[in-house]
């Protein structure tokens, strides 16, 4: 069955770097596009990143151009976001989403705390 299981989260300073990880299986990762949510408490999950299935393209939301990247490996079939210049604000559980054979499909999340 379809599984995507997120790696990478955990607490850093204002001002540092963490890199997210999400392991697909179950399906042929090579033809979907793949994304990353996110979700703080209290709001909304909110679209953080996408990139097309061969990776030529990518997508952000405003509030994280020029400081994320989406990147995907699809020999080893990974997606992974690269997070700089974290603020306060980006802290969330991050999710990593598939839109696959017609159904929605989420990862377990991990947590992301930006505090000092």
């Amino acid at each position: 069955q379809v599984q995507l299981v997120e790696s990478g989260g955990g607490l850093v300073q204002p001002g540092g770097s963490l890199r997210l990880s999400c392991s697909a299986s179950g399906f042929t990762f090579t033809v979907y596009a793949m994304s990353w949510y996110r979700q703080a408490p209290g709001k909304q999950r909110e679209l953080v990143a996408t990139i097309t299935s061969a990776g030529g393209s990518t997508n952000y939301a405003d509030s994280v151009k020029g400081r994320f990247t989406i990147s995907r490996d699809n020999v080893k079939k990974m997606v992974y976001l690269q997070m700089n210049s974290l603020k306060p604000e980006d802290t969330a559980v991050y999710f990593c989403y598939g839109y696959i054979r017609g159904y929605d499909y989420w990862g377990q999340g991990t947590q992301v705390t930006v505090s000092s």
